[in-house]
């Protein structure tokens, strides 16, 4: 697109000028030139605004009639239910709370169990998440992180719904995000409101903390930039107590793709440094979407003493190896096979004070969803830490 970010002011061709950036517009959304004047003209003549402006609405919309459509089906099912049995459905009260939810705008994760309408998440899985009151009472600290996608709009409405399925499922007690989009992010707004939520952008797509209420205290937060980053990357970075320890909690989404080998090893570089930086009685956890090659990684010079892979701590679990497996995950139709650890968790444990260690993880979202597609192209990577001693 040769003039995303083009103003245009009052002048001599202004007219000329327009028109031609309505062509570009209609060209580049597949729109025509009607809503490519109305959005430009919102947008005061900015090309890249207009352009996110118009994606951003579109998925919207695509949101909005999904969200129709399912509180539709939820209403025909609870009507042939209570025609067919009511006074089962009077008694027991499941149709008016399933209805209930289908409805509500507002719903607290914590509690909220997964239904089979928005995913089809196994007992098996049910079966691997420990409870989060035993969690909490044996004062172990949970993590989700995952690239969820939200740049591929096809089922997008159905696989957010599926992750909001796994948090209230696993109840995480920090969630970190990739590659959210203005739309997704809101929609998880609505949902997750027993979390306090710090995005790492508002334009484009960026990553997301989420941090449960009732257990994880938000204290700050910050955005370190990658000077030379091309994809709009960065390091989002939370300070937060938890059980009345000092917890920096770090996510970022690497430089994507071979060719960028050299700014993705230096965006390790800054975040390996700020993982080094914090204070000794800090404990800091660092999880996202990498795209790191392990001999990247030897160039960089390893990790620092003190910062553990914690795939690599608990034994290197061949279960756990492949975040991004286009053999097992059909989400991106490639020509090729492509197994990477590109999702990792880093840790680097408090010097001074009690010292908190990975004592588990598994891989999430291997269930396909009622639409027929993973929640994301990646699998999530769920892990729980413990204080030693």
């Amino acid at each position: 697109m040769a003039s995303t970010a083009t103003e245009v002011s009052a002048g001599d061709g202004m007219e000329e000028t327009r028109l031609l950036m309505c062509d570009e517009f209609a060209s580049v959304t597949g729109s025509d030139t009607a809503a490519a004047q109305c959005y430009l003209a919102e947008n005061d003549w900015d090309m890249e605004r207009a352009v996110n402006s118009y994606f951003e609405a579109d998925m919207e919309s695509a949101f909005d009639v999904q969200f129709v459509e399912e509180t539709r089906k939820e209403n025909d099912k609870t009507e042939v239910k209570r025609k067919t049995s009511p006074d089962k459905t009077k008694s027991s009260g499941t149709s008016n709370k399933r209805l209930k939810t289908a409805e509500s705008n507002c719903i607290d994760l914590t509690s909220e169990e997964p239904g089979s309408s928005r995913s089809t998440v196994t007992v098996e899985s049910k079966a691997r998440a420990q409870p989060a009151e035993e969690q909490e009472a044996n004062g172990k600290l949970s993590l989700l992180t995952w690239n969820v996608d939200g740049l591929d709009t096809l089922s997008l409405a159905e696989r957010a719904r599926g992750l909001c399925s796994y948090l209230a499922l696993y109840t995480p007690d920090v969630v970190f995000l990739q590659e959210l989009v203005p739309p997704y992010i809101q929609y998880i707004r609505k949902r997750a409101v027993s979390y306090t939520i710090i995005e790492g952008g508002e334009d484009g797509y960026f990553t997301g903390i989420m941090l449960k209420k009732s257990s994880v205290k938000f204290l700050k937060s910050e955005i370190i930039s990658f000077p030379m980053t091309q994809m709009m990357r960065n390091l989002l970075v939370a300070q937060v107590s938890f059980q009345g320890l000092e917890f920096c909690l770090m996510t970022s989404h690497f430089e994507s793709c071979k060719n960028q080998s050299e700014e993705r090893m230096n965006q390790l570089r800054v975040t390996l440094k700020k993982m080094m930086e914090m204070p000794e009685k800090t404990t800091v956890i660092f999880g996202g979407d990498t795209n790191l090659r392990d001999t990247e990684v030897v160039k960089v010079g390893g990790l620092p003493v003190g910062v553990c892979d914690v795939w690599e701590s608990l034994g290197r679990e061949e279960h756990c190896r492949y975040t991004w497996d286009t053999k097992a995950n059909s989400n991106k139709s490639v020509p090729y096979v492509s197994r990477c650890r590109f999702d990792r968790v880093l840790l680097r444990a408090a010097r001074q004070g009690p010292k908190m260690a990975a004592d588990h993880m598994i891989l999430v979202g291997q269930e396909k969803l009622d639409c027929g597609r993973y929640a994301s192209d990646h699998w999530g990577i769920y892990c729980s830490f413990n204080t030693l001693g």
